[in-house]
């Protein structure tokens, strides 16, 4: 991936910051791995000139900028990537980089399992399937403020966990929101190029119906787990990124969501009991911390799970008197 990037300084580096093994100004970190995508952040301090000497992609992956630019040069041609743009990669494809400023540039890579790449590519292009490893007709897209706003609020959120500020979001919502967030710039690029979605292969509605019923129950079994979209998906014969789609629309929430409501409403059940302990009622049920618990039971009931305590509490004293 372009100029494979970071600074040596700052948060990046204090989180986990893996250098440039050729010396480059350039260090990355993780942010997220699962069977479906990966993430990580890159800072690059280049300074300006180039291009670069060749590099070579080891992955389908793409970019959305933080802030920054840089130009990728493909040959005779070159494409400027700034916040305004996504830039694309494909696995195996040559490279050289150039940098038009001081300012260095910072982003976060973002690399799709093969199959469910294709998956979402396939809606725009049919013929992917005859060359799996050419899924980009294209070397960058347009970044509209939405996409931006999205993507930086998803990073954010996983800093806050890699700092401990936060408790680590669920593998869950980050491989949802990323994959949509992918499918999205995906959708633009290939407007850009006048290219429109194809109407999907028509499913019957009893079938995915049914794929939805064994997802709800496979949910009420494992909501005390950190469960990823793939296990999900396994687990109802569907491929991950089509069946979140088909979840959301036959419920009118998110997996995710659905799975924090089935959580909610337990501990609602549970808080009856004044023996029981918060923190242990909020681990029990899947969550992450005691504050995890309260600020998802806050927004969803519009009361820390205290106040229901103590009002059941008061209650029971009340029935035991009379």
């Amino acid at each position: 991936m372009a100029c494979q990037r970071a600074d040596t300084c700052g948060s990046i580096a204090s989180a986990g910051a893996v250098p440039d093994p050729l010396g480059r100004p350039f260090a990355a970190r993780p942010l997220h791995a699962t069977s479906l995508v990966r993430m990580r952040d890159y800072v690059c301090s280049a300074a300006p000139g180039g291009p670069t000497d060749e590099e070579r992609s080891a992955a389908h992956e793409i970019v959305l900028m933080r802030h920054g630019a840089f130009c990728k040069h493909l040959g005779r041609r070159r494409a400027l990537v700034d916040v305004n743009e996504v830039a694309f990669f494909e696995r195996d494809s040559t490279y050289r980089v150039s940098h038009p400023g001081s300012s260095g540039d910072r982003g976060t890579v973002f690399a799709v399992a093969p199959r469910v790449l294709n998956e979402i590519v396939r809606e725009y292009h049919p013929g992917v399937d005859d060359h799996p490893d050419h899924p980009f007709p294209f070397h960058a897209g347009p970044c509209d403020p939405t996409t931006f706003w999205r993507h930086r609020a998803l990073v954010q959120r996983l800093e806050l966990s890699l700092t401990g500020s936060a408790p680590p979001p669920e593998p869950l919502w980050v491989d949802t929101t990323a994959l949509q967030l992918m499918a999205d710039v995906l959708g633009a690029a290939f407007a850009r190029q006048g290219i429109q979605r194809a109407l999907p292969r028509a499913g019957t509605v009893a079938d995915h119906q049914e794929r939805v019923e064994l997802a709800k129950a496979y949910l009420a079994v494992h909501l005390d787990e950190r469960i990823t979209l793939d296990e999900v998906a396994t687990a109802v014969h569907a491929s991950p990124f089509h069946f979140a789609r088909m979840f959301q629309r036959y419920t009118g929430v998110s997996l995710h969501r659905y799975l924090m409501r089935l959580r909610l409403r337990a501990a609602l059940e549970r808080l009856g009991d004044p023996r029981g302990d918060l923190t242990d009622l909020a681990l029990d049920l899947g969550f992450s911390s005691h504050s995890h618990f309260t600020d998802a039971f806050r927004r969803e009931f519009g009361h820390p799970p205290s106040d229901l305590r103590r009002a059941a509490n008061g209650l029971e004293r009340s029935s035991g008197s009379a």
